[in-house]
Parts: C-alpha cells; sequence; structure tokens
C-alpha cells in the first residue's frame, strides 16, 4: 500500500522530496499534487522509469507524456522555442500550460516519453512538483495518477484508491486548485494551433499573443499529438448523458448553477458543480464530482449543459470524451 506524506509544513516538503526522489531513482514512479491534478511522475530521460508508468497506469505507448520542468531555463535546454511559444511560456509558466515544442537533438528525453515524436509537451508546474524537479535535476514524465481513461484524480485519496496498492509514495498536497489538466498548445508558422483546452482559457492566450487560436475542426479524431486527445478519456463505470434537461430517478445529476433541472428531486444523486455558475469553482469540481456519481451506484450521470466558453470550453471537453463510446481510444 503506498505511503501519503502531507506537505502542510517545510518539514514535510523536505521529508517528500527526500521520499519521492528515493523512490525515482529506482525508477519507479510517485504520485505527485500539482495545480491541475495528480500527476503519476517518473524521470523523463529513463526508459525503465517511462515504461514504470506505462504499465502502473495501463496506459497506450502511442499515447505521449507531458514532460514537467523545474523552470524556462530548465526547459530550454530541451526544446527549441520560437518566438511566440517563448511569449506563452513567460506569460503562463508556472502555471497550468503545456506547450508542445520540437526536441533538440540528443537532448537526453528518452523517446517512450514522447511516443517517438520529434516534439516534446512540456510544461512548468506550480508549488511542491516543481521543487522534487529543480531536487532531482531532472524532468519527469507525468501523466494523471490514474487508471488509463479513467477519471483524473484532484486529491491525494482519489489517486490511493485507484493506484495505492501500485505505488509506493502518494505526495498530498490537498485538492488542486485548477481541477482539469494544462492547455496544450503548438505554435506551427506563426500560428497557435489548440490540441487540448484546459486550465488557461483560449481567450487568455489570444489576449497575449494578439492571435486567434486555431481549434480543431472534430474534437477526437485528429493524430495524437498530445495527451488528452483520445476520443474516449476520463470515462467513469456509468455512462455519461450531456446537456440534460431532465434526469430519472435511476440517475446521478451533475448540476451547474441555480436553474433546476426536472426530475432533480427524486434523482439517485445530485452534485452541483457550481451553484453560482462559476465556471472556475466548476472545473476545480468536476472530476470528483464524476468519481462520487459514480461511486453512488447510479445506472447513469445526467450533466447539466454548461457553457462553452472560457474553462467551459475545458470541462466540455472532459465531460464529451468522458461520455464518447468506449472503446474509441480509451
Amino acid at each position: 500500500m503506498a505511503r501519503i506524506i502531507p506537505i502542510a509544513t517545510d518539514k514535510d516538503k523536505a521529508e517528500a522530496i527526500a521520499a519521492a526522489t528515493e523512490v525515482l531513482l529506482r525508477h519507479l514512479p510517485v504520485a505527485i499534487p500539482t495545480e491541475t491534478v495528480y500527476g503519476l511522475a517518473a524521470d523523463a530521460t529513463h526508459p525503465a522509469a517511462i515504461t514504470s508508468i506505462y504499465e502502473t497506469k495501463g496506459r497506450p505507448r502511442f499515447n505521449p507524456l507531458i514532460c514537467h520542468m523545474a523552470d524556462l531555463e530548465m526547459a530550454e535546454r530541451y526544446a527549441d522555442f520560437d518566438p511566440i511559444s517563448r511569449q506563452l511560456a513567460e506569460a503562463f509558466w508556472p502555471g497550468p500550460m503545456t506547450l508542445v515544442l520540437p526536441l533538440k537533438e540528443n537532448c537526453g528525453i528518452h523517446p517512450l516519453a514522447t511516443a517517438g515524436l520529434d516534439t516534446v509537451g512540456i510544461r512548468v508546474p506550480v508549488g511542491f512538483t516543481a521543487e522534487l524537479i529543480r531536487s532531482l535535476g531532472r524532468p519527469l514524465a507525468a501523466p494523471s495518477a490514474n487508471s488509463s481513461g479513467r477519471i483524473s484524480p484532484t486529491t491525494a485519496q482519489h489517486v490511493e484508491a485507484d493506484l495505492g496498492q501500485k505505488i509506493e509514495v502518494i505526495v498530498d498536497g490537498g485538492p488542486c486548485p485548477v481541477g482539469v489538466e494544462s492547455t496544450i498548445v503548438k505554435v506551427e508558422g506563426g500560428e497557435v494551433r489548440l490540441l487540448r483546452p484546459g486550465g488557461i482559457a483560449v481567450e487568455a492566450i489570444e489576449a497575449v499573443t494578439g492571435k486567434s487560436v486555431m481549434r480543431p475542426k472534430t474534437s477526437g479524431t485528429a493524430a495524437i499529438e498530445a495527451p488528452g486527445m483520445l476520443a474516449s478519456h476520463y470515462a467513469p463505470n456509468a455512462a455519461v448523458r450531456l446537456n440534460a434537461t431532465e434526469v430519472s430517478g435511476r440517475e446521478a445529476l451533475i448540476a451547474f448553477g441555480p436553474d433546476d433541472i426536472s426530475g432533480a428531486s427524486t434523482a439517485h444523486a445530485v452534485f452541483n458543480l457550481s451553484p453560482k455558475a462559476d465556471l472556475a469553482e466548476a472545473a476545480s469540481n468536476l472530476f470528483d464530482y464524476l468519481k462520487r456519481a459514480d461511486a453512488s451506484g447510479a445506472t447513469g450521470i445526467a450533466v447539466a449543459p454548461i457553457p462553452d466558453e472560457g474553462l467551459g470550453e475545458a470541462i466540455n471537453d472532459r465531460l464529451m470524451r468522458a461520455a464518447a463510446p468506449r472503446g474509441s481510444g480509451g
């Protein structure tokens, strides 16, 4: 069973860094808190370490991993930055922004982490994880700390319930404040392409760059260039029904805002992402409430409409992948 180490004090952090480093140096993964979701981290430069991530998660090896860096200076040792990507890094790092960049030749990141691509997704996280990377002195590949295709964890307890029998250390940093994964973008030919909506709204990116962000025409059908692009992903066991305006007594309801949903009083269970219709609050609650609804024993999960603007774009992306037919990539 995994050892859970809280990091409420500086002494706790030092203990957690020492314990996590000891496991990482044996090329095994540890679960770590970030501002987005909990990650399952291992040395991005070592093939056995990366293999241990795939095996622990049951993750397809054609699905690349985000490589987390301590800061921009460290990232520059592994990837080439064009001017727009550098502008985005300076604006949003540390934070929930992943940039897909060309790999530097012989940089040390193992091809298993990039699924053999000549690009790498790089992010600089907030807080403890950056400190751990700085102490270790090498980047950490870190997808979400859950079984592949399932709901991402936003607490240490979520990780323990799913992977606690498979890993040695879970660092407990409390609930993740953002609650959805990072926004992933790639700059090509001076244009900014959105590969995955996430914790930074497209509008904020456009405000920094002065450019319109190009979105994929059809979600889930593009070639896999970055994590979170599989059609079926973030899936609970119960079937998910989106844009619900009514709910049956056998379904759990995930509501949004103050408006009533027909049948809510007789629903199997009710969870409201944000009674005041705050999209940031809804994002931070999304995965936790999906897990709670799934654990309630309901035969299905009905989700009320979510505005497709700001962080709502990321929320709806996760919900569409959670509702996708199983066997479509997850």
